[in-house]
Parts: structure tokens; sequence; C-alpha cells
């Protein structure tokens, strides 16, 4: 009778390979967006505009979640093949995107919070500068979120596409492509605002697409949760899937699955 080997019986736990190319764009816009948010804060303050000074700070929010995606990603990478790890750390990924979406909730109540006070307490806003930057930063959010996009189930075959899927999908990489789409909405927003107050005169304009903006993250931050927590929480595979194995493994009718 042949015997397998111990190698032969074993399989890998490495989720995080695939996930390189993501660490490495993750960098690059992280660099953009850190560029970005210091023109914005000095800008800000050399022409005296809160608009700019606000939407700087809160890049500095996507700065801070996006060194939690790098960390995830380096530390996954580091521990891959630590046997401390029983099933791998391809939920190191998983927790990284939930810290995100935890950053991007907290986002959305600080830009509700800051939209409620400006719309009591209107601020004098230098429009011309104000609009060029936020052009300009909605034109490296662009560029990050093409940076972003990902593409990683295109690059299985067809057979184990869902499969695949399923099981590694970047979360971490998700997560920092919704604070990149997080801010060029945001920026889109305050250009429209910017505009009506510019030539309409609608200055409260400004706090109320703030709150609009606030709203729809809430939901991308909430979607989010909902995709990781249950993957963080062992939840158990959808029902279908379930019959699909059973069905799988009964079809030879010497086998009977019970638990």
């Amino acid at each position: 009778m042949h015997s397998k080997s111990m190698d032969e019986w074993q399989h890998s736990h490495d989720f995080i390979s695939q996930h390189a190319d993501g660490e490495k764009r993750t960098f690059q816009v992280l660099i953009l967006t850190a560029v970005t948010m210091v023109i914005e804060i000095v800008a800000g303050s050399h022409y005296g505009s809160m608009a700019l000074l606000a939407d700087g700070w809160h890049m500095a929010t996507h700065v801070a979640a996006f060194l939690i995606t790098l960390f995830a990603y380096r530390y996954a990478r580091i521990n891959r093949d630590n046997p401390a790890f029983a099933f791998g750390t391809g939920k190191v990924s998983v927790l990284g995107g939930f810290a995100s979406a935890i950053s991007l909730g907290v986002v959305a109540l600080m830009m509700i919070s800051e939209s409620l006070q400006r719309l009591f307490n209107p601020s004098v806003i230098s429009f011309n500068e104000a609009i060029f930057v936020a052009v300009l930063g909605l034109l490296v959010n662009i560029i990050s979120a093409f940076l972003l996009m990902d593409h990683h189930h295109h690059e299985h075959d067809d057979d184990h596409e869902h499969e695949h899927e399923h099981h590694h999908h970047d979360h971490n990489l998700k997560a920092a492509y919704y604070h990149v789409l997080a801010d060029a909405f945001t920026s889109i927003l305050a250009i429209v605002a910017l505009l009506c107050g510019k030539y309409f005169n609608w200055t409260w304009m400004d706090p109320i697409m703030g709150i609009v903006g606030a709203i729809i993250i809430s939901r991308w931050a909430y979607g989010l949760i909902r995709q990781t927590a249950p993957i963080l929480l062992d939840e158990s595979i959808d029902q279908d899937y379930q019959k699909s194995i059973c069905k799988a493994i009964e079809d030879d009718g010497e086998n009977k699955v019970f638990d």
C-alpha cells in the first residue's frame, strides 16, 4: 500500500504572498496622500481657509488608516510561517480591514460634528484658493483609487475563481480603497459646495455636503464591518456552500456527513 509522506499530507496556510502587490500599491498611495495632506494644511493656514484645514486633517486620518493597513501586511508577511499561527496569518489582513472600517466610521462622525458646527457658525472661505487645492486633492484621489483597485480575483484560473475569491479576498486592500473613495467623494462634495458658495453665495452648502458625505461614508464603513466581522468571529459559511460540500462528500454513497 502506498502511504503519503508528511509533506504530501500537509498544505500551506500562506494567504499573504498573493497580497504583496496590494502592500506595494498601498505604500504608494500613502506617500501621495501624505504629500497632499501637507499641501492642504499649509495652504489652509496661509489662506485662512478652514475648509482646506479641515480637509487636510481629514486626510491625516486616512494616512493613519493606511499605516494600519501597511502594518497588517508587514506583520502577516513576517509571521506567515510562524507555527504559533495554526491557520496562518490570513486573518491579519481581515483584522486590518476591520480596524480601517472603524476608523472610517470615526471620520464620518468627525465630519458630521464639524459640519453641524460650521452650519451654525459659518467661517469665511477663500474660495479660489480652496477650489484649486480641492481639485488637486481630487486628482490625487483618482490616481490613488486606480492604484488600489483590487484585481486580485482575476489572477486565478476559472476553475478555482469562486473558491479563491471567497477565501482570499484582500479585505485590507479593500479598506484602503474605501478610504481613498471617501476622500475623493468628500473632495467632489467640497468642490460643488465651494462653487455654489462662490457664485451663488450659498455658504450653507458646504456643511450640508459634509453631512451627506458623512452618511455615505458611514454606509461604506458598515458594509466593510459586515464583511470582515463574520470572518474574525469564524461565522459558519453560507448554507448553499455547505450543502455543495456535503453533496460532494456523499456522492459515492459510502460516506455520510453528520457534523
